[in-house]
């Protein structure tokens, strides 16, 4: 339940489209608990995430360390979830929602202070019939692709659903060579070239969304998603350059739940911050056990997911034409190998990994170094990701 972390900039973060920017301290504050998690009928080590609220003038939310967190299993007992990184909690064992069971999470702080969810039951099982992708122009006249989804229940029981989706797309350097510079002798002011010992062409880049998506079939003669855009994307942004993949996952959810998330993405628009109508605090299904007037701020979901994944190409949808501008812009510089000063602009790079090598520049001019070179995302892809293929990729 990523989609959670969203509170946390609605709480704490200033936005940025304010007309004139103005430094807004916090004059009262509440620490309150954060609570994301998520459990559903794939089998698996499920994950708890707890924080805390945090000020305009902090960074970030703090990790809430060294909690006790349980799920109650009706008739089973309970699972522990272990602390396996800041604020994150695992199960100390695999386990799939059940259907016909209620679950209920239980949280102990170090403080002494514990949390209760509701009993909340696994949702209704339904699949997620097909993905696929459609160039389409979207509601602002932009061209690009976009992800859609269909499922269907015809029973009628789902009705609410949450979607997130992670994608993977192919990144290729538009200015990598096989060589590399590499300092041979500092003192003597020596570099010289030599060929790679990696892969640093084409790389995999993964992303999460970090949106909340949500649809309903209330109001429909049928329970049926037919189409639901899932992810747009505009078709100048260079991850569609080459090939891309999405892995869609589609959440039944409960009314409890559909209505806590859809607030949740109302709140997080710009004006709703400054509005004069203030809409007070966002409650979940988590309440103290320990203070009746204790705010807690999160979700506990058992929800039924399935998950599907697509494939295209950039030349399926755009053929003949040139691929996205790359990410950053790829401009051919010199840096000198010394100054009068002494200095080693050129050394210096190399060391911090600054550049990529092109080629010797055979005519270089006042101030110049003796190689061309470009930043560093531009020849050396793993800048951007990763250069092992997915398991799962096709191309």
């Amino acid at each position: 339940m990523r989609d959670i972390h969203i509170i946390l900039v609605l709480i704490a973060v200033c936005l940025n489209s304010c007309v004139e920017p103005f430094e807004f301290e916090t004059e009262t504050f509440e620490s309150a608990l954060v609570v994301s998690g998520t459990i559903t009928n794939e089998f698996k080590q499920h994950e708890i995430s707890l924080t805390r609220t945090f000020m305009f003038e902090e960074d970030g939310p703090s990790a809430e360390r060294n909690a006790i967190v349980q799920v109650l299993v009706e008739g089973q007992g309970a699972i522990s979830f272990d602390e396996v990184e800041g604020g994150i909690y695992r199960a100390s064992e695999a386990f799939s929602a059940q259907p016909d069971k209620n679950y209920e999470l239980k949280i102990n702080t170090i403080s002494g202070r514990s949390y209760s969810s509701q009993p909340v039951r696994l949702t209704q099982s339904t699949l997620l019939d097909n993905i696929t992708s459609e160039r389409r122009t979207n509601s602002e006249g932009i061209d690009g692709v976009a992800i859609l989804v269909d499922s269907f229940e015809p029973t009628g029981n789902s009705i609410y659903y949450r979607y997130e989706y992670e994608e993977t797309y192919k990144i290729v350097s538009p200015d990598w060579t096989g060589e590399e510079l590499y300092i041979i002798d500092r003192d003597s002011f020596q570099v010289g070239v030599r060929f790679r010992d990696r892969e640093e062409r084409t790389c995999y880049a993964t992303d999460l969304s970090n949106t909340i998506i949500l649809t309903t079939t209330g109001g429909l003669s049928e329970d049926r998603v037919t189409k639901f855009p899932v992810r747009f994307i505009k078709n100048n942004n260079y991850i569609l350059s080459y090939r891309y993949s999405a892995l869609v996952k589609q959440y039944v959810v409960s009314s409890e739940s559909y209505a806590f998330f859809e607030t949740l993405s109302e709140l997080s628009g710009s004006e709703s911050l400054f509005s004069q109508n203030q809409p007070g605090f966002l409650s979940g299904n988590i309440v103290s056990d320990t203070n009746a007037d204790e705010h807690v701020i999160g979700f506990f979901d058992v929800s039924f997911v399935d998950e599907k994944r697509v494939f295209f190409s950039y030349e399926d949808f755009y053929p003949n034409q040139n691929v996205p501008p790359f990410i950053i812009e790829c401009n051919l510089f010199s840096p000198q190998l010394v100054t009068l000063g002494g200095t080693s602009p050129l050394m210096d790079a190399i060391d911090q990994n600054l550049l990529s090598y092109v080629e010797v520049n055979s005519e270089p001019q006042k101030g110049e170094g003796p190689y061309l070179v470009v930043g560093r995302p531009c020849g050396d892809c793993n800048e951007l990701g990763s250069n092992q293929v997915p398991d799962f990729w096709i191309e």
